[in-house]
């Protein structure tokens, strides 16, 4: 049970788990596996020194790789630090944000360029010759950390104020998308507030701009949020419930020179409501429990009132989550359907890399249906069985015969201690490659791999040994975490 609790904590809390992974977990009880993932700011987050070294994941690029500025880069850059990071709850959480405030590179790049486009997205501050900073850094800087601060952060996103329109935000045309959104999907939901709402929450943030410090033609321009007191509205902001401890619904008046404050308490506000504690919550929970096995009320409110209690914190909430009973208990492993990218570096780190490009990895995710860099519309990726209409399924399957094809030599090798019987080498492969357990697929696996006469040779063990991974990848049982 250690080992199979261990396995749904790393396929969760992480994307698989490799044969490294396992060795490094292995050792350790469950409680110390959740606070060796959850406390990860002591391991060196070094993982992209890593790019191009022999052993590891290999990229593909048009010229220099140059995942700053080139978007197809960027989008390898982040499938390589899924598969080989030592902190993978920090990347599993970054992927998390960006489905929640979902942005869309395509409208971000059409008002700047491509290059800066992918900076405002992708790029490291420590690596970019300006220092520019990508949404991606942010998130993944304060994946654990409260949501108050990932909020404010977020709202003077460059990134964020392209996407939702925030740089055209006046006092003379307030502009109504943040507002709108930071109420409706970051925080509190939908039912929770008003369209007065809306246009107070749109007055709070004129003057929320974007900088834009303009450098050479090649794409160096440096962007930045600015508060442009000249386009705040100054006048008291009235909302349909309590910005301040004392229950008032009014932000008052004041200077446009303190007019940022404005923005500041709505934010305070939101962030540390009941209903953006609880909606928080049900996020995680579908996130690391399950999507189809409902959550016990009283679990949610647990939930809810540790992030209350911790001032929106993440990494408490993910603390109780993760050592929970809920979490634990075997009915609730393989119930949550997992993400494209997810299927996609859990099958590279159970079946192997060695050889593999990133590259090779975009175009299967497209039609899968999930571009990073790239959700459909602010709300996101639709989730769930969202992610398996025929097509998309269809691109799994070749995703699964186009990497086991690949990694046919080194599974044939690992497997050479299975190579007595078919029914070994089924047994191994089940144990390196781990869908949910289904004696149908068992018996499906055992036809396919006893179809011939057995002899254990070298062209045969390969043969066999990519077969049953394509089988085992493909199959209904392996699509869910």
């Amino acid at each position: 049970m250690a080992d199979d609790l261990t396995a749904h904590l790393l396929r969760r809390a992480g994307f698989g788990a490799s044969s490294d992974d396992l060795a490094t977990f292995a050792p350790l009880s469950y409680a110390a596996a959740v606070n060796r993932l959850i406390n990860y700011d002591s391991i060196p987050d070094d993982v992209d020194s890593k790019l191009g070294q022999a052993g590891f994941l290999g990229t593909t690029s048009n010229g220099p790789f140059s995942p700053n500025t080139v978007i197809n880069d960027a989008r390898q850059r982040w499938v390589f630090r899924m598969l080989h990071t030592d902190r993978p709850l920090q990347e599993k959480m970054t992927l998390f944000w960006h489905n929640y405030f979902a942005t869309g590179y395509t409208k971000v790049a059409g008002a700047t360029s491509a290059i800066d486009g992918t900076r405002l997205m992708a790029a490291k501050r420590t690596e970019d010759a300006k220092g520019q900073r990508g949404q991606m850094d942010l998130l993944r800087d304060n994946a654990m950390g409260s949501l108050r601060d990932l909020l404010v952060a977020i709202a003077q996103d460059p990134a964020m104020l392209i996407w939702l329109d925030g740089n055209t935000n006046t006092k003379n045309n307030p502009q109504e998308n943040f507002g709108r959104e930071l109420m409706e999907l970051f925080s509190r939901g939908v039912g929770f507030y008003t369209e007065s709402d809306v246009y107070a929450a749109a007055r709070v943030f004129t003057g929320w701009n974007l900088r834009i410090d303009r450098g050479a033609t090649d794409g160096s321009n440096v962007y930045s949020f600015v508060y442009n007191a000249g386009n705040h509205e100054t006048a008291p902001k009235t909302f349909s419930f309590p910005i301040y401890n004392d229950g008032s619904t009014t932000i008052p008046s004041r200077a446009a020179s303190a007019g940022m404050q404005d923005g500041l308490d709505l934010i305070n506000a939101l962030a540390m409501h009941p209903e953006t504690a609880r909606r928080v919550a049900g996020k995680l929970y579908a996130f690391f429990v399950s999507e189809t096995v409902p959550a016990d009320p009283s679990f949610m409110t647990q939930l809810a009132t540790t992030y209350l209690q911790n001032g929106s914190s993440i990494r408490p909430v993910l603390q109780t989550l993760l050592q929970s009973p809920r979490f634990t208990d075997p009915g609730v492993f393989f119930t949550r359907y997992s993400w494209p990218v997810e299927y996609l570096v859990r099958s590279m780190k159970e079946t192997g890399w060695t050889g593999f490009s990133a590259g090779t990895t975009l175009t299967p995710l497209v039609n899968m249906g999930q571009q990073l860099f790239e959700p459909p519309d602010v709300a996101g990726w639709d989730l769930a069985q969202s992610w398996f209409s025929t097509g998309k399924m269809l691109a799994r399957m070749n995703f699964a015969s186009t990497l086991s094809l690949n990694q046919k030599f080194r599974l044939a090798t690992a497997a050479a201690s299975a190579k007595q019987s078919p029914d070994a080498l089924v047994h191994f492969m089940l144990s390196r490659i781990t869908p949910a357990s289904s004696l149908s697929m068992l018996g499906d696996l055992n036809v396919y791999a006893a179809s011939a006469a057995w002899t254990g040779s070298d062209t045969q063990m390969q043969t066999k040994a990519s077969g049953l991974a394509h089988l085992i990848l493909g199959s209904a049982e392996y699509q869910f975490l």
